[in-house]
Formats: C-alpha cells, sequence, structure tokens
C-alpha cells in the first residue's frame, strides 16, 4: 500500500455523466487546498449515459495517481460498490459519498479535522444536528427521510443522529471489518453500517451537513427502495 495516500474518496455512479466532472472539480478544489494526499476512485456500474467516458477524460486531465477508474460490468448496488472501490484503494482513510452533487466536498476537510481531533473510528455527516439541513426536497420525501430516521432511532438505538446519510470517512481497517460484516445491499446498507458500527464498539463522531437534492439526473428513490428499507430495518432490529 502506497503511505502517501492519506485519504481514498470512493465515488459509486450511475448515469452521472452531468454531475461527474463537477463533484471531481469541488473535491480536487477543497483537497488541494488544505494540502490533503488523496485519490478518487469512481466506480462505474456500466452506465448507460457515458459516465465511464467522461471519468477517462477527467484522468487525462487529472492523471491516473489522482483519479482512479475501476469500473463493473452491470449495477450491482451500493455495499459491493465500497468492497470493489476498497480493495482497489491505498489511503489510510476511506470517504464515501454520492456522486450526484447531494453531497458538498466542502465538507471533507471538517470530517478530517473532525476525525484528528477526536480519533474516531468513523465519521458521519448529519442532517438532523448542529446547523444541517435539507434543502431541495418536496414535504413528502422530508416526511420519508424524517420517518425512516425516526424508526430507526427508536427501533436500533443506533448512537448517531443521521442514520440513513452516506456520507462519511472511515478508518480503513473499520470499513474493511464493518463492510464484511454487513449484508444488506442498496440504502440499507448504509444503516447497516452505523448499527453494526455501534455494537462493535466503533468511536463514531458527526459533522453536520448540508444535503442538496442532485442538480441533474433523476433521483433513484422510489417505492421498491421504501420497502427494502423497511424490511432491512426489520431484519436489522432483530439481529443486531
Amino acid at each position: 500500500m502506497s503511505s502517501n495516500i492519506q485519504y481514498s474518496i470512493l465515488l459509486p455512479t450511475y448515469n452521472e455523466r452531468q454531475n461527474l466532472p463537477i463533484i471531481v472539480w469541488l473535491i480536487n478544489k477543497y483537497l488541494e487546498e488544505c494540502g490533503y494526499k488523496y485519490e478518487i476512485i469512481i466506480i462505474d456500474d456500466n452506465s448507460p449515459d457515458g459516465t465511464l467516458e467522461a471519468a477517462k477524460q477527467l484522468q487525462r486531465i487529472y492523471g491516473d495517481d489522482r483519479i482512479v477508474l475501476r469500473p463493473r460490468e452491470k449495477k450491482l448496488g451500493l455495499g459491493t460498490a465500497y468492497l470493489h472501490g476498497l480493495q482497489h484503494s491505498r489511503g489510510q482513510f476511506v470517504i464515501i459519498m454520492d456522486s450526484d452533487l447531494s453531497h458538498h466536498p466542502k465538507f471533507i476537510p471538517k470530517f478530517i479535522e473532525k476525525q484528528l481531533a477526536t480519533g474516531a473510528d468513523v465519521v458521519t455527516g448529519t442532517r438532523y444536528a448542529g446547523d444541517g439541513g435539507v434543502y431541495g426536497w418536496d414535504f413528502r420525501r422530508k416526511l420519508i427521510s424524517r420517518g425512516a430516521n425516526y424508526l430507526t432511532q427508536v427501533l436500533l438505538r443506533p448512537g448517531v443522529s443521521d442514520l440513513t446519510g452516506s456520507f462519511r470517512l472511515y478508518k480503513r481497517q473499520a470499513l474493511e471489518k464493518l463492510v464484511e460484516s454487513c449484508v444488506s445491499k442498496g440504502y440499507v446498507f448504509q444503516m447497516e453500517m452505523m448499527v453494526r458500527a455501534n455494537s462493535l464498539g466503533y468511536r463514531i463522531s458527526e459533522v453536520p451537513i448540508s444535503f442538496v437534492d442532485r442538480v441533474y439526473g433523476e433521483s433513484k428513490m422510489g417505492a421498491m427502495e421504501i420497502i427494502g428499507f423497511a424490511k432491512g430495518l426489520l431484519y436489522l432490529f432483530a439481529t443486531v
């Protein structure tokens, strides 16, 4: 493992051709300013919109040491995307985030500062504490998110205020252990990661973030995801 890479940023993508150049530019801007040594690993699941071609162009611009491409043949779920990215990463710490601009890279230095200050195994972004918030969602979407988060708090007592978010920094060893022990896929995967981190006694810190609904493309949240979330919640309640 290369010791000069401190942070590996995993970006799973599916139909993010329009968003990818912007998110990559922003990540570079904020991490370059702070002087951190990092890599961006793009895990594209065979997007039909040309996301991988856009990623190859970005690699030519920023260099293949900075932009690492690890595409897959089909859509296989978030959990396996992170495992795939993790296997090809070199950083001591791994940052996971969405590639649709809902997670602003300006918060990454705050995650890093929090981890350095606390020694946390996991630093997770929260929309529901401090000055965190959600922007661009209609009332129905906010209600679903709040309701899901409330249910998980009551049933699982995870020790964090935002269980369904997906903007996090992990110590490498902690992420390896958690990904190994998780069985969920899709949106439930993020929830299970926090529940298991808490049950394993990992130190978890939170950073308030602003979540902004995607600018380009369509949301991947639908009725099937909500049903899957409910099933996953009941599974975790029964098993963890």
